[in-house]
């Protein structure tokens, strides 16, 4: 055991102030190691999946929706919250894959798993390769409004450094898939 992992904190209370529909807000008070009483902001969240989409002949499919939150449209990799919190992440990732992109995948495999916003949300994002791409149809809801879009990977690459991609879970995406293609072995030194 390392020296962090020896320093205990202790949640005394957790007090819920205002329930979303996707998320939950709450203050909490925690004890931290100097002995001081601190509050925290919390969000709730009960986790989400995310899918790159890669074509036969390397495209990666984006989708370009409106965010309320940045108030503008963002360039992002499919994804969406989980249906409940026993869904598997496959699953809602196959099913965000189809409804947004309307396409089917005959290979989906695990490429990463994020944590957007450590420092007061839960949230969990696990991150779906797919590949060999089947035309299906969009079913996107009532809320939705985006559209599809092929990209080559060097052009995303030269955004994210640019600065003008920067959703965390299409960055991480697209960064980790990069790997993958240089056959390159992540180092964690």
């Amino acid at each position: 055991m390392d020296y962090l992992e020896s320093i205990k904190t202790e949640r005394l209370g957790r007090n819920l102030i205002a329930k979303g529909a996707i998320i939950s807000y709450y203050q909490d008070d925690v004890k931290i190691p100097n002995g001081h009483v601190a509050k925290f902001d919390f969000i709730k969240h009960q986790g989400a999946a995310a899918i790159l989409p890669v074509t036969k002949d390397n495209k990666l499919l984006l989708v370009r929706q409106y965010r309320n939150a940045l108030d503008r449209f963002t360039l992002e990799i499919p994804a969406g919250g989980l249906e409940g919190p026993e869904e598997p992440t496959m699953d809602a990732a196959i099913r965000e894959l189809e409804e947004e992109t309307g396409y089917k995948a005959e290979h989906v495999q695990p490429l990463i798993s994020i944590y957007p916003t450590v420092a007061y949300c839960n949230e969990k994002i696990d991150v779906y390769l797919a590949t060999d791409l089947i035309k299906s149809s969009q079913h996107l809801d009532e809320d939705e409004y985006l559209t599809v879009e092929e990209w080559e990977l060097t052009d995303l690459e030269k955004m994210i450094y640019s600065g003008k991609l920067q959703d965390s879970k299409t960055v991480g995406a697209i960064l980790a898939y990069k790997n993958i293609c240089m056959k390159k072995e992540p180092s964690i030194d």
